[in-house]
């Protein structure tokens, strides 16, 4: 975490398309929430980066990635005791009822379509970001 974002949050974006990593940080940028965006583009990288570093604050995840996929990914980290605790959103193309039940059952605390839209993307993350960190509590930041 840098110097100047001290009192930041932590907000990882779990997806293997990069324009969608640039879009989601563009977005990010608008928002007048002080936030450290990670990325990682699939489920090695989220390993290597969760084992020895401090845990991010919310996660949004994509389902559909090389090697292991979301709903993977979901299962296993909320199978963790310390991965758990971290709150999982779904960013992803799929509007299938079948995908949704599937994250809900998995545990996963949000599950959001991504916008087709630049300025929905925006208002969406908006108001997703006021609610996880305006809203509510968070556990507090800490290293597995």
């Amino acid at each position: 975490m840098s110097e100047n974002c001290r009192k930041c949050f932590s907000v990882m974006l779990v997806d293997d398309d990069e324009d969608d990593y640039l879009l989601f940080r563009d977005a990010l940028k608008k928002i007048d929430i002080p936030a450290e965006v990670i990325w990682v583009s699939d489920s090695e990288e989220l390993s290597r980066y969760l084992l020895p570093k401090t845990l991010p604050d919310l996660i949004f995840l994509d389902l559909n990635m090389p090697r292991k996929d979301g709903f993977e990914v979901l299962e296993d980290m909320k199978k963790d005791n310390q991965l758990c605790r971290i709150p999982i959103i779904v960013l992803t193309t799929s509007n299938a009822a079948e995908d949704v039940e599937r994250c809900y059952l998995l545990g996963v605390n949000s599950y959001i379509k991504k916008p087709n839209v630049f300025s929905q993307l925006h208002s969406t993350l908006q108001v997703t970001f006021s609610y996880w960190f305006e809203t509510v509590l968070l556990p507090k930041r800490g290293h597995i």
